[in-house]
């Protein structure tokens, strides 16, 4: 450890919750987990309410107070809160004593790989699993000298910095298929350019996925050459469905389909609506739907008009133990058509925005190795 101490987590930060009836502001910052990005450190939005609503389950805390998520380590939700604030219970305040450890070193440290696998394996509970709190203060956290943390802080803040440079160029590539979309196309939901509508049944070949056998996660399916996507694999992809978690064996793939690269997967459960094109050739299940096109569309046309219409076929999918849409409702889905060659030029520019993607998501995946890289040796002593 080069001469790091190890010591306790109780041993650097003292915990101090004062009640939030013990002080009335008009507005206070108030926050919840769900404002807080997993992994990053990231308040995704900041909400002020009057002090007087505040619920029961939540207490204040002081500028650059530390703030550790028990609930769901998993999801590691740590954050340093420059501004006075109330906060729910499930976040644990930290308040760093200064001759110690300074705040962003710790949350550096409570949000590195090595503390988040500790994390993940001492919880207590099942549908809601929480950090059990006495393994958590008695963890014991390399501490070098104040100088050094500042040092290693300096070294990661510009890590991260140039990461989320590239996460914000790849958010931006990403507004650009359908800023593109509107230019060519106009608006889809309103037709603004008066295309003729067709439904999409007329446009090509519609239909589910293939599961027949029961249950689904059978040992004797699983495990095989055959690439199987789920929901969860297209509701994450980019448009391109590029990886895998899942593979069946011959046995699977007899009880499926498999279908061919450049089909469009759509889903109808679960997820709604959420769409993403074939690199590869792959089974799934009946909660996805594949789409061919024919000679009046072109695929790329169809996943970027759905992608604006997620939204409205989520809301129209009726309810039962848990959201769907079904075949019949997407093959009569008016969508408006252009000419083909319109398509074609369009899906020319999508496939080059798809090559700038895969660049830019190379770029993020080696960036990201290499943040991990500096947090394990910096905690090492290392760096």
């Amino acid at each position: 450890m080069n001469g790091f101490d190890l010591r306790p987590i109780r041993s650097l930060v003292v915990t101090r919750q004062r009640s939030a009836n013990q002080r009335v502001n008009s507005e206070i910052w108030n926050l919840n987990l769900d404002q807080i990005e997993p992994h990053t450190g990231r308040v995704l939005s900041k909400v002020y309410i009057d002090s007087s609503k505040l619920g029961p389950s939540t207490y204040l805390f002081a500028p650059k107070t530390v703030l550790y998520s028990k609930l769901r380590p998993y999801l590691n939700k740590v954050i340093v809160a420059y501004e006075s604030g109330a906060a729910t219970t499930e976040l644990v305040p930290l308040i760093c004593k200064e001759s110690e450890v300074i705040p962003e070193y710790l949350a550096y440290f409570l949000r590195s790989n090595k503390f988040l696998t500790f994390a993940s394996n001492v919880v207590s509970g099942a549908k809601m699993p929480r950090m059990v709190m006495s393994e958590f203060w008695n963890y014991k956290a390399p501490i070098p000298s104040i100088p050094e943390q500042r040092r290693i802080v300096a070294i990661l803040d510009q890590a991260k910095a140039l990461l989320e440079k590239r996460q914000q160029s790849l958010a931006q590539v990403d507004g650009l298929e359908q800023a593109i979309f509107y230019a060519m196309f106009g608006d889809p939901i309103k037709n603004s350019m008066r295309w003729p509508l067709r439904r999409l049944g007329e446009v090509g070949t519609l239909d589910r996925g293939v599961s027949k056998h029961r249950p689904r996660n059978a040992p004797e399916l699983l495990g095989g050459p055959y690439p199987l996507i789920q929901t969860g694999d297209i509701a994450n992809c980019d448009g391109y469905i590029r990886s895998y978690q899942s593979t069946y064996t011959d046995f699977g793939l007899k009880q499926s389909k498999l279908w061919p690269a450049g089909t469009l997967c759509i889903t109808i459960a679960a997820n709604i609506a959420k769409t993403g094109i074939l690199t590869f050739a792959a089974c799934f299940p009946d909660s996805v739907v594949g789409f061919r096109s024919g000679q009046q569309s072109t695929i790329e046309y169809v996943r970027v008009l759905l992608s604006f219409m997620q939204k409205r076929l989520e809301d129209f999918a009726p309810e039962s133990a848990q959201k769907n849409i079904n075949l019949a409702i997407l093959r009569a889905l008016d969508i408006p058509f252009p000419p083909i060659k319109r398509q074609e030029t369009f899906a020319r520019y999508i496939n080059e925005l798809g090559k700038l993607k895969a660049s830019y998501r190379s770029s993020l995946t080696e960036l990201d190795a290499l943040f991990a890289s500096l947090q394990h040796r910096a905690f090492r002593g290392e760096l």
